[in-house]
């Protein structure tokens, strides 16, 4: 089987599920959607952004002159911190299930200034950020009822961003997501059946392959893998086995703002835009148990296929069956790579 040739399924280690790649089928014409490119520059401060110091936001609340970054309480939560537990089974068939789930929905600002991007921040504002995040994941983490703490970025209104202003969400539920459940299931089994940890046997392997590598440092390495379902997806590692932001040092801080910036400029490097993409770290769940099987990664999803213009949609047979891909993880990585080095 010629990985680079032949139409073939990949296991994704971390969830269990499989995809399919068919490189055979990149040189197919595209005669789908082709997406509106926005190229006007943002200002540094737009007197219309909710989340710009100084300005209401739509509820009436006002922000204020912030000068780092600013967290604040989601004004359209999804969740809400006094729901109160429930569980419902109608006719108690396991057929109309439902239960209650409270949570806390906060929104972080990354800069006061409109215009900047992770990609276009100076790494030590980055690192300001990272900071952050730990303090978040710190606090939310330890109320009770909280299980685990979601911090996620949707950049671009490709990804559904309601606002260009550079922030993310984080998101703490009662209940471990499934996402995660997936990928606790997997790294649980793999512990139990060979005493080590899967990411870090997986980051080992590819630092010894190297084909789908884009970059890394001292502390994280961010790598195309080898499952990829989005055409450029990238998943980011600690280099050492750590659960959470919790174990963080600042160095560790300072690293992870250093492969975050590389991977996000590269990316505005691949089309010449400013590269769109929904990015989330998973982290090990608070639910007040040991995790030795957990290791700290995010993922980068992000929906570009072949220019600034045409993105991949998941549909017919990737709805009905299983993902599928058309470009491979190894050439991809390749070409990120380059494009990491420039």
């Amino acid at each position: 089987m010629r990985l680079t040739e032949d139409p073939h399924r990949r296991l994704n280690a971390l969830s269990n599920q499989w995809i399919l790649v068919s490189p055979h089928r990149t040189s197919r014409p595209w005669q789908g959607e082709v997406a509106t490119l926005q190229t006007a520059p943002e200002p540094a401060y737009d007197p219309g952004c909710y989340l710009c110091p100084g300005n209401a936001r739509v509820g009436g609340v006002r922000n204020p002159a912030y000068e780092t970054t600013f967290v604040f309480e989601n004004d359209f939560a999804a969740l809400k911190p006094d729901t109160q537990p429930d569980h419902i089974d109608i006719d108690g068939m396991g057929l109309l299930v439902a239960e209650a789930e409270p949570g806390i929905c906060r929104v972080i600002c990354f800069s006061p200034r409109h215009d900047l991007t992770l990609a276009t921040m100076d790494p030590a504002a980055i690192a300001v950020v990272v900071h952050t995040w730990m303090g978040q994941f710190r606090e939310l983490s330890g109320l009770d009822g909280i299980h685990h703490v979601q911090i996620f970025e949707n950049r671009g209104a490709m990804m559904g961003a309601s606002n260009p202003h550079p922030h993310c969400q984080s998101w703490a539920t009662s209940s471990l997501p499934d996402e995660p459940a997936k990928e606790l299931a997997a790294q649980s089994a793999y512990l139990h059946q060979h005493n080590r940890c899967l990411l870090c046997d997986y980051v080992a392997l590819e630092q010894r392959q190297k084909e789908r590598v884009v970059c890394e440092n001292e502390g994280f390495i961010a790598l195309v893998p080898f499952w990829a379902v989005w055409p450029f997806e990238i998943l980011v590692c600690s280099r050492r086995h750590l659960g959470s932001m919790l174990e963080f040092t600042a160095d560790d801080a300072r690293l992870l703002s250093l492969i975050l910036h590389r991977v996000t400029s590269t990316y505005d490097k691949v089309f010449g835009v400013p590269f769109p993409y929904s990015m989330g770290f998973h982290q090990s769940p608070r639910d007040g148990r040991d995790h030795p099987e957990w290791h700290f990664h995010a993922h980068f999803y992000p929906p570009l296929l072949r220019s600034a213009t045409i993105r991949k949609f998941m549909v017919g047979f990737e709805m009905l069956g299983r993902p599928q891909r058309d470009i491979t993880a190894e050439s991809v990585a390749g070409r990120l790579r380059e494009l990491a080095g420039a």
